[in-house]
């Protein structure tokens, strides 16, 4: 199997962005404590990495009819005949396995959470595309499991702190999932794809963009609210929730698709932003 079939397989560069959110709550959760076990880090990041790319695996293996359908993904290895689903399913096992092994090393918890983590996205979030945009919903709670699960690998428990960086990844996820529908809903729509609120590029759906656009800026700076982030963070997350509201308005009164992928990459610079700003200036200790 070349790099560039497995690269695809596993969705890299989301895989990436996965497992940098859990890394980075990890540190948050390791700044609580005071110390830092990199040993355990390094675990996380490896076993984030595997039940991710599994998740993404099996995601692949349910869609692959639809897959065929799209332009975008006609060239997975599954759809592209490269790769047999049995080949797929194997694979997808054993990252599943071992990497549930690693994270349930740390502690019962994460363990746990890492394997509803792959159940919801792969067997509820992934049928329910083709029915309702509601599927948007569901996807929204594992996508935002990583730093919950990177913070109880240290501290063992939900606490304050990791319903925080729940909450922030959360409600990101909307405005980043629509701003990508609203890109690519020609392709969506060639597989039955419905992830648009209203299911069309029309005003309802920029509106409820907006809005989730709207309630991030608050829940951007719930650490700094809570006394768990400092003044830079709380100064530099307002900065960034604002440009992010900004480019969602753009979407809003143009309902163009340039302004859609300007929302988009902005989503991809905005939460690593957030989340850096958060371990850098933390400053809070849970009582």
């Amino acid at each position: 199997m070349k790099w560039s079939d497995f690269s695809k397989l596993i969705k890299l560069r989301l895989t990436f962005l996965v497992v940098f959110s859990a890394s980075i709550s990890f540190l948050i959760g390791s700044k609580v404590n005071g110390e830092i076990n990199w040993f355990n880090w390094g675990k996380l990041i490896v076993g984030g990495f595997l039940v991710t790319a599994a998740a993404n695996c099996f995601n692949e293996i349910i869609e692959k009819d639809f897959d065929r359908l799209m332009r975008r993904t006609a060239d997975r290895p599954i759809p592209a005949g490269r790769m047999t689903t049995g080949q797929a399913l194997v694979l997808g096992l054993f990252m599943g396995i071992c990497g549930t092994y690693l994270l349930g090393s740390l502690n019962v918890v994460t363990g746990l959470l890492s394997v509803f983590s792959i159940l919801l996205y792969a067997f509820a979030y992934t049928p329910m595309k083709r029915k309702s945009s509601i599927a948007v919903f569901i996807g929204a709670i594992p996508g935002a499991l990583p730093p919950l699960i990177g913070y109880v690998a240290v501290q063992e428990k939900v606490d304050a702190i990791a319903l925080i960086l729940f909450g922030i990844q959360f409600i990101w996820q909307f405005p980043h999932f629509w701003a990508i529908a609203w890109v690519l809903d020609d392709d969506y729509k060639l597989a039955g794809f419905r992830l648009l609120p209203s299911g069309r590029r029309d005003l309802t759906s920029a509106i409820v963009t907006f809005v989730f656009t709207l309630i991030l800026v608050p829940v951007s700076l719930l650490p700094y609210f809570y006394g768990f982030g400092g003044i830079y963070m709380a100064v530099v997350s307002l900065i960034f929730s604002l440009i992010f509201l900004y480019l969602a308005f753009m979407l809003l009164r143009t309902l163009k698709i340039d302004s859609a992928k300007k929302l988009m990459y902005g989503s991809f610079i905005y939460l690593p932003v957030v989340q850096l700003m958060f371990l850098f200036n933390f400053i809070g200790k849970v009582k």
